[in-house]
């Protein structure tokens, strides 16, 4: 996700193809289009608005365009399975593993799918095969790898041998700034609290697509909704659904109420697809808490999702190719056939590949985290996501040492006063933020 996403005529562009694959009838924009492109040295800023201002707003959907996809909570609970849950009690010491868990397996998988981020998965795997490295083990070597010698700074530290702390990552960023924003405004949070706490936090710089364009939205006055869907062609991206893990992370054993807190982070920035991302995943990670099976997990967090929008009908066909198949390679093979056409960070690919790696890793940490490296794509945040519901499946303590003890229970950040953070620390103000101390106290879980 980079600095090209700001340019007019890939704001154009890309706008083109989320109106496509939402069922509008393109045809005269992409001409209109290409005729700019053909007779202009250069593309503006004005021709943009000129394309989002006017000719946008008069396309039409097609008729035979047969998803559902509203982006109103209200509507999004009337077209999906929303279930409402109790939640459990744990004993604090239960409940603390697991919530470090989360934060370290997060942490684990965003380093490990750091190198590769954006790579194809053609690219990774020429890449680890020539090096030995294939199938992934272990935090990838760069020492004879080329490619990956020549990346920044960054992701060399996301190498082994380089890794000292986990390094900073926008992945972690947001699950930092959500934990800021519920110390100060607890669960009653609104949507424009959230995109406050981005502008106190944030280096406009170092957030990316959809994140970007809305921090520039709102310091121009857009307040949310609005934010999200104003010239904002990332609207169903995978950047709300990697901000999903401190919703559930607060929930444990309550998807209902991790789902409705992932809507009001979500609606900032996202429309339909790119909220269900959202909502699913922190669904599944407060799910994991109670249920260490990645199938029922996963089968949780659909009830969260429209049954007739495009993610619910991606989850379920990988889910159902998964468990028809005991090699993820051929399931990859099968579910990009026909999902690979989004972009490498468009919500729904990505989401189905989190799908792949939990049902094929079968609750094994390593395998899972590695599965969703090797997939390609967004790499990070995949690998992130996966960890974070593993690893509060199984809690801290059993966590496999090859990938924790490198990251030294540190965590840097942009954030201020959270740069070289304890994630022990992270992990017990989270702990704070689900009830009081007295309400948490009861039986073993």
């Amino acid at each position: 996700m980079g600095d090209i996403f700001d340019e007019p005529r890939e704001l154009v562009r890309n706008e083109i193809l989320e109106l496509k694959e939402s069922g509008y009838d393109v045809e005269e924009a992409e001409k209109l289009f290409s005729q700019y492109l053909w007779l202009e040295r250069h593309f503006h800023f004005e021709d943009a608005r000129y394309f989002f201002y006017t000719i946008f707003p008069r396309l039409r959907k097609k008729e035979n365009f047969r998803y559902i996809e509203p982006s109103e909570l209200e509507n999004i609970m009337k077209e999906s399975d929303f279930e409402k849950n109790s939640e459990n009690i744990f004993s604090e010491d239960c409940l603390l593993d697991k919530i470090y868990g989360g934060w370290l397996g997060r942490a684990a998988g965003c380093t490990l799918g750091k190198p590769t981020e954006g790579f194809t998965r053609g690219k990774i795997f020429k890449y680890l095969f020539s090096t030995d490295q294939y199938p992934l083990l272990d935090y990838i070597d760069s020492t004879n790898i080329k490619e990956i010698k020549q990346l920044d700074p960054l992701r060399l530290r996301a190498t082994k041998g380089k890794i000292d702390g986990t390094p900073r990552d926008d992945d972690m960023d947001f699950s930092i700034v959500n934990l800021i924003c519920l110390e100060k405004k607890g669960k009653e949070f609104t949507s424009a609290d959230v995109g406050n706490t981005w502008l106190e936090n944030l280096p406009y710089y170092l957030v990316y697509t959809a994140e970007r364009v809305v921090y520039k939205n709102l310091v121009n006055g857009f307040a949310p909704p609005e934010s999200a869907k104003h010239i904002n062609p990332y609207r169903e991206w995978i950047g709300a659904q990697i901000r999903a893990d401190m919703f559930g992370w607060i929930s444990p054993g309550n998807p209902y109420q991790a789902a409705k807190l992932a809507f009001k982070d979500a609606s900032l920035s996202h429309t339909k697809n790119g909220i269900y991302g959202e909502m699913f995943v922190a669904a599944m990670i407060a799910t994991a808490f109670v249920n260490d099976n990645p199938i029922e997990i996963v089968k949780t967090g659909m009830k969260y999702i429209p049954t007739k929008s495009r993610l619910y009908e991606a989850v379920k066909y990988t889910m159902e190719i998964a468990l028809s198949n005991d090699n993820w390679e051929k399931v990859w093979d099968i579910v990009m056939e026909k999902y690979g056409g989004y972009h490498t960070v468009h919500t729904i690919n990505n989401a189905a590949i989190v799908v792949l790696s939990l049902i094929c890793g079968k609750g094994n940490f390593e395998k899972s985290i590695a599965i969703a490296v090797q997939s390609g794509l967004d790499t990070d945040c995949n690998s992130a996501t996966v960890g974070s519901i593993v690893g509060v499946i199984k809690g801290a303590k059993v966590l496999p040492s090859k990938f924790i003890e490198p990251l030294h229970d540190r965590l840097d950040s942009y954030i201020p006063e959270f740069a070289n953070f304890k994630i022990s620390e992270l992990a017990k103000r989270t702990l704070y933020l689900i009830e009081s101390r007295e309400e948490r106290k009861g039986g073993n879980n």
